[in-house]
């Protein structure tokens, strides 16, 4: 039995090796993840997971583990931008308010799926054009829905949450444990 991590984010890697977990494999799955016409956040993030898991190969015996984070500013799903315009659109359009921020987790074992998914209240402050600007600058918004990652220099400007911090980061914890124990994951030893 062999753990693959359908993902690419290091910063699910190193989450997973919080809990002491490292995976066998990271297979980044190739899945189209333009949203469907009318899809709401949630149920979107929680597809997106679901595919990721179907679409990584994996052995019969293999647990195959996917997630996906999805930001929310109300029924509008922010995601990866692909440009720095785009990341200043969606750090303006957040700065301010209050948005979720949403993470989905699926795991895949013999045919069978198991799936959670965990929404986090996130409050930004109103952003100065100086900290935009510098924040944009640094470039630490690429790769990350919504064009922010709480764990890194964006950190500064969340003075509030609301939900599981490690979701808002790309995987939650608690529920991850517990989907990888439902698959036979010897997670504490077992």
């Amino acid at each position: 039995m062999a753990l693959i991590l359908g993902s690419g984010s290091p910063r699910r890697r190193e989450l997973l090796a919080q809990m002491g977990v490292v995976a066998d494999d990271i297979r980044s799955p190739d899945i189209d993840e333009t949203p469907e016409r009318g899809e709401q956040p949630r149920p979107y993030c929680e597809r997106m997971a679901r595919e990721k898991a179907l679409a990584v190969p994996g052995g019969a015996d293999d647990i195959i583990l996917s997630a996906d984070t999805t930001v929310a500013l109300g029924r509008r799903i922010l995601g990866k931008p692909e440009n720095e315009k785009e990341a200043a659109s969606f750090l303006l359009a957040l700065s301010g308010r209050r948005h979720r921020v949403i993470t989905a987790v699926a795991v895949r074992k013999a045919g069978k799926l198991w799936e959670k998914s965990v929404v986090t209240q996130v409050m930004m402050k109103r952003l100065s054009d100086n900290e935009l600007n510098t924040y944009l600058a640094s470039g630490d918004w690429k790769g990350k829905a919504g064009a922010y990652g709480i764990q890194g220099a964006a950190s500064a400007f969340i003075p509030w949450i609301n939900g599981s911090f490690t979701a808002v980061v790309g995987l939650p914890m608690a529920e991850t444990a517990n989907l990888l124990l439902a698959a036979g994951y010897p997670l504490y030893g077992e």
